[in-house]
């Protein structure tokens, strides 16, 4: 999905940079650049992340959904306020970047899902369940 988001996003950017600089100057094009640079980002390390998570356990992967939302706008959050300390940067146009360009991706995220992608995932069984399944078959077995 992330490879598919590619060109969504490189479309974005260049408007991105445009309607800044006419709606302010360069440093707001600049601004809202990174705004769309870091939903990508954003995209990128939660697949990357419940890829990595989906070959330990369906526990990891619900731990990694849920606590990798929380790190992800840390650091989104945590870049503002870097980025912030800039003369040249817009949080206003970053903003206005970063949250239309999230809505437009979890459309396109959700658009690609509904047309089938991701429909013949395969979560691995978890590994202490499945022992315990096959220990309890062997006791009603035996009984």
């Amino acid at each position: 999905m992330v490879r598919r988001a590619l060109v969504p996003v490189s479309v974005a950017a260049p408007i991105a940079f445009v309607v800044g600089v006419l709606a302010a100057d360069a440093g707001a094009g600049w601004s809202a650049v990174i705004g769309v640079a870091v939903v990508l980002v954003n995209f990128a390390a939660h697949g990357l992340s419940l890829a990595w998570a989906s070959r330990i356990s369906v526990s990891t992967v619900h731990a990694v959904a849920l606590g990798g939302v929380v790190v992800r706008l840390g650091v989104i959050v945590g870049l503002l306020f870097l980025l912030d300390a800039m003369a040249w940067f817009s949080p206003l146009a970053f903003g206005l970047a970063v949250v239309p360009g999230t809505l437009a991706l979890l459309a396109f995220e959700a658009k690609l899902t509904l047309g089938g992608v991701g429909t013949e995932l395969q979560i691995p069984a978890d590994v202490p369940a499945a022992r315990a399944h096959e220990a309890l078959a062997a006791k009603e077995a035996g009984a």
